[in-house]
């Protein structure tokens, strides 16, 4: 698989020193001369000086023959145009991208750029979940960010201690997938009495995750 990288920041740093420790073909794009040289002077040729908003720069990558994109840069803007030409342009099968500030995932979502990171917003989500509802946290996201992987502990105090998972009633398209008791993994037992001291790994779309807090908690959003 090749991987392309706009952005040599920390993200962009770490992410291709540990894809080319595990095999993958990588590349680093930086726009700043001084900051390229450094990456360089580690990376070797895994390390190329341009602005990956440019076609020039992005086809001397090899951008079409590229598996992957990621837009790792601290401008959004710049991201989405990178986003947009590698998709658009080059036709790369899958890109994904950093986004600094969560107001803008909405336009990259519209404009077809559905995998995206936002540090701000996931860190946001772990606070604000702390402060409300304990110890039900997400700890992840998949298809492409429209689902989210729930982590939940059943308490003594928790409305759902005692039932058995088929008789819960969960919001709309949402899953619980897995128990973990004692150490010991269970999935998908319908018939499953909930213990306090379970842990709940449970799927759900991203709107309704507040809606399954409560299930858990007991308390309003």
């Amino acid at each position: 698989m090749y991987v392309i990288i706009a952005g040599g920041g920390d993200i962009g740093y770490h992410l291709t020193k540990a894809l080319h420790q595990h095999g993958y073909e990588v590349l680093l794009i930086e726009k700043n001369r001084k900051r390229a040289a450094e990456l360089s002077d580690e990376l070797s040729d895994r390390v190329m000086y341009g602005d990956a908003c440019e076609v020039r720069v992005l086809s001397e990558a090899g951008a079409r023959r590229a598996d992957v994109v990621v837009a790792a840069t601290g401008d959004d803007e710049d991201n989405l145009i990178i986003c947009q030409l590698a998709k658009n342009f080059f036709k790369v099968p899958r890109v994904l991208s950093v986004v600094r500030d969560p107001r803008h995932e909405a336009v990259f979502f519209k404009l077809g750029i559905h995998e995206t990171v936002c540090s701000t917003r996931f860190i946001f989500n772990l606070l604000e979940q702390e402060v409300e509802y304990g110890e039900v946290l997400p700890i992840g996201a998949i298809m492409r960010g429209q689902i989210e992987v729930i982590e939940a502990e059943v308490t003594p105090e928790s409305p759902v201690a005692g039932k058995a998972i088929g008789e819960i009633e969960l919001p709309p398209k949402t899953m619980l997938a897995a128990v973990i008791r004692h150490g010991q993994l269970t999935l998908g037992l319908a018939n499953l009495i909930l213990q306090p001291g379970d842990t709940v790994i449970a799927l759900t779309p991203i709107e309704h995750e507040k809606a399954l807090a409560r299930i858990f908690r007991g308390v309003a959003s």
